[in-house]
């Protein structure tokens, strides 16, 4: 089975990657849409407590264009999730989706090359963590 994620697993505190996140997105034309801090909300909702979890949808303006057009039901697939969150070690770990097994594995030609350029600029942005 291929890997559906981009990840790296960084000496970052939490905090430290959470705030170099949203700059290393827009160096590679990635805005932050949502954020969701999955702590706070399961601790909400149902009263559990979770390790620090976040969850950033990351959306490429141009590139989303490109893939709606050419596919509108690709948008069940945007925008690009990326997470941060910390281990049982209190390590920090940074995983983003891979658009290749995602967006471009459900068969319209045309987006490969589109999900080819979103997995570039976000496995730049886990490697510049």
């Amino acid at each position: 089975m291929a890997d559906f994620r981009i990840q790296k697993k960084t000496e970052l505190t939490f905090d430290e990657a959470l705030a170099r996140l949203p700059g290393a997105l827009q160096h590679e034309g990635f805005g932050v849409l949502t954020q969701i801090d999955v702590q706070e909300t399961l601790k909400q909702k149902i009263g559990a407590d979770f390790r620090r979890y976040r969850i950033l949808g990351a959306c490429n303006p141009k590139l989303a264009y490109r893939a709606l057009s050419a596919e509108l039901e690709v948008g069940v697939m945007l925008p690009c999730n990326v997470i941060v969150y910390e281990t049982d070690a209190g390590k920090t770990v940074v995983s983003a989706v891979d658009p290749m097994q995602t967006m471009a594995a459900q068969g319209e030609p045309a987006l490969r090359p589109l999900a080819d350029q979103v997995r570039q600029g976000l496995r730049r942005v886990i490697d510049a963590l």
